[in-house]
C-alpha cells in the first residue's frame, strides 16, 4: 500500500473513523420501535444516494463503470453486498434490542475470523502465535456455550458476516468509496421495492413523526462520513498503525454497553472476553513481528 505523506493528518483521520463507528450504538439506539430490517433497507437506499453525490463531487466515476461493466467481478460485489447488509441487520437488531455487549465481541472476534478464514479458505500460512490466539477465541465462545448455555449468536454472526465480507473485497478491485457505492446500487432495487411495499402495506414508520424521518435519512451520511475519513487514514497510514487504531471501535461499544445501557456483565463473561482480549495481544504482537520481519528488521526475541 503507498503510503501519502501527512501521518499526523492520518491518525486524526483513524481515530475519527474508528471513533464514529464506535459511537454507533448510540445514533441506531434512537430507532426505537422501528423494524430492524426496516432502518437497514433505508440505510441502504440513503447510503446508495449520499455515496453518489460524494462520488460526483470527488469525480471518482471512473472506478464505478469500470466495475459496472465487468459482469464477472460483480458476482464478488454482489457477494459483497449480501454479507455487508447481513453485518448491518445484525447489528442495528443488536442495538435495538440492547445486546450492545454481544455486538463489542463480534468485533473483537473479527481480526481473529479473518486469520481463520485465511487458513482455511486461502490456504494461507500463518504463524504459531497466530493459531493460538485463534484456539483461545474459539475456547472463549465454547465457554461462554457451556458455562452460560447460550450461544452468542450475534457476535459470530458479525464476526463472520464481516470477515467472509472481507474475503470477498479482496476479489475486487475497488477502494472503499467506489466499493460501498456500487454494492448498495446492487441492493437498491431490491431497497425501493420494499420501502414501495411496505408504503402499499402500511407497515412503513417513514413518515410517523418528521424526527424519525430525517433521522432515518441521515443513514446515509452516518454509513459514508466515517468511510471517508478511514479513506483518508488509509492513504496516509501505515498498516500496523490501522490495525491498532481498530479496536478503537469495539473498546467504546464495550464501554457503552456498560455505562449508557446498563447491560450486565457477569464474571463468566468477563472471563470471555478476557480470553478474547489476551487472543488478539497474541495476534497482534505476530502480526507485529511479521511485519519487522518483512522490512528486512530482525524480529524481537519471541518464544514462538
Amino acid at each position: 500500500m503507498q503510503v501519502e505523506p501527512g501521518p499526523a493528518r492520518g491518525v486524526v483521520y483513524g481515530l475519527s473513523a474508528y471513533t464514529l463507528w464506535g459511537l454507533f450504538p448510540l445514533y441506531f439506539a434512537l430507532f426505537s420501535g422501528v423494524p430492524s430490517y426496516e432502518v437497514l433497507i433505508h440505510r441502504v437506499v440513503w447510503s446508495c444516494l449520499f455515496l453518489a453525490i460524494v462520488i460526483a463531487v470527488l469525480q471518482r466515476w471512473a472506478p464505478v463503470k469500470a466495475a459496472l461493466t465487468q459482469p464477472k467481478k460483480l458476482g464478488f460485489v454482489l457477494g459483497c453486498a449480501v454479507f455487508i447488509a447481513l453485518n448491518w441487520l445484525v447489528y442495528i437488531y443488536a442495538v435495538e434490542t440492547r445486546h450492545v455487549l454481544q455486538a463489542s465481541l463480534g468485533y473483537f472476534l473479527t481480526p481473529l475470523v479473518n486469520v481463520a478464514l485465511g487458513l482455511i479458505v486461502l490456504r494461507e500460512r500463518i504463524s504459531r502465535l497466530q493459531i493460538v490466539a485463534v484456539v483461545l477465541a474459539a475456547v472463549a465462545i465454547l465457554y461462554q456455550l457451556v458455562l452460560l448455555g447460550v450461544v452468542p449468536w450475534i457476535s459470530l454472526l458479525l464476526a463472520f458476516s464481516f470477515g467472509t465480507y472481507g474475503l470477498l473485497r479482496k476479489q475486487v478491485s475497488l477502494d472503499g468509496l467506489s466499493g460501498l457505492f456500487v454494492e448498495t446500487l446492487l441492493l437498491l432495487p431490491l431497497g425501493l421495492l420494499a420501502l414501495a411495499a411496505m408504503e402499499i402495506t402500511g407497515t412503513s414508520h417513514f413518515t410517523d413523526r418528521p424526527q424519525l424521518t430525517l433521522l432515518l435519512m441521515s443513514s446515509g451520511i452516518v454509513t459514508a462520513v466515517p468511510l471517508l475519513f478511514f479513506a483518508g487514514a488509509a492513504r496516509r497510514l501505515r498498516l500496523a498503525t490501522i490495525g491498532f487504531l481498530m479496536y478503537i471501535n469495539p473498546t467504546l461499544q464495550f464501554a457503552l454497553a456498560l455505562l449508557v445501557f446498563n447491560e450486565p456483565l457477569s464474571e463468566e463473561k468477563l472471563l470471555s472476553f478476557a480470553m478474547i482480549w489476551v487472543a488478539l495481544a497474541l495476534y497482534s504482537w505476530s502480526a507485529w513481528q511479521g511485519r519487522r520481519t518483512a522490512e528486512g528488521r530482525p524480529p524481537l526475541p519471541s518464544k514462538d
